[in-house]
């Protein structure tokens, strides 16, 4: 009997051990993945980087000069969209984290912004087109741009919000009560500064797609080519994603330092944020304890 258990033991140290191999190699590979694929848009774009290049207007269809209105374009673009999205978001994710009643009604919104999250991005900008250019007459502009995108990041956001909630432990909402808080007021004192960090964690999510994204603002409002910066939300703009994508598929003979300056310049500056996200996120979540 006693050798019989300590055969089982063995068999299920070997499985864990195979499973743990498996894992940290699967998670290696996904590192490694992303490794190169940022070594290997640095080797190439490096070459095209300098001052001129961040800070003046593209010339010659885009194989000469700079990118900087498709770089302060992306930046108009991005925080319009998260002017929108954020506040609609995180608001959608308290409610169904804490208001929504446990009803059918809820599970078909969950399923909605579940659905919304695996719509390709082109549909969203076929949406933005009849949407927000015709329908609602804003035309190909920033506006528009922005709240196609806003649609696009909000089940992102919405769901990020809703687990990053969920994971507060209920304790902590019955002593806010329990002292004689209201639900509101344990919602915005106690339950959200607590799960702050994984709000962060999916609004840098959803906008660092919106800024990497090409259909949605292909059909609202970006545009080849600008030698002026947008002057309003109403204006059209230049986009870095759109900037590559128009270049390598519509110039020929298009310069290849500049183009992967431009995707080289799109990486760093979504990383970057992502990177002093997580700075954050780890320094706040070292001051919280449960």
């Amino acid at each position: 009997m006693g050798c019989m258990r300590l055969t089982r033991v063995k068999r299920a140290r070997a499985a864990e051990a195979v499973a743990r191999a498996i894992l940290g190699a699967s998670a290696l590979l996904v590192v490694a993945a992303a490794a190169f694929l940022v070594l290997y848009i640095a080797k190439k774009g490096l070459p095209g980087l300098s001052w001129e290049f961040l800070t003046e207007v593209p010339k010659n269809r885009g194989r000469e000069g700079g990118i900087y209105p498709a770089l302060v374009g992306t930046l108009y673009v991005v925080a319009c969209t998260g002017l929108f999205a954020v506040p609609l978001g995180v608001l959608g994710g308290v409610y169904l984290s804490e208001y929504a009643p446990k009803k059918r009604s809820t599970r078909i919104i969950r399923l909605a912004v579940a659905n919304m999250a695996g719509v390709p991005s082109i549909v969203y900008g076929l949406f933005g087109l009849a949407a927000f250019v015709l329908a609602a007459g804003f035309g190909r502009s920033i506006i528009a741009a922005s709240l196609t995108l806003t649609c696009m990041t909000l089940p992102v956001i919405v769901t990020a919000t809703e687990e990053a909630l969920r994971q507060v432990p209920a304790d902590l909402r019955h002593a806010a009560l329990a002292l004689g808080a209201s639900k509101i007021r344990t919602v915005l004192s106690v339950v959200l500064p607590a799960a702050a960090p994984g709000i962060v964690t999916g609004v840098v999510l959803g906008l660092a797609r919106a800024a990497g994204e090409t259909a949605p603002i292909l059909f609202t409002g970006a545009v080849f080519q600008m030698r002026r910066l947008p002057d309003g939300l109403g204006s059209q703009f230049m986009a870095l994603p759109y900037h590559i994508y128009t270049q390598v598929t519509s110039v020929p003979n298009w310069n290849r330092d500049l183009v992967w300056g431009t995707a080289l310049v799109l990486v760093a500056s979504v990383s970057a944020a992502s990177a002093a996200a997580a700075i954050w996120r780890s320094a706040r979540r070292r001051r919280i304890s449960w």
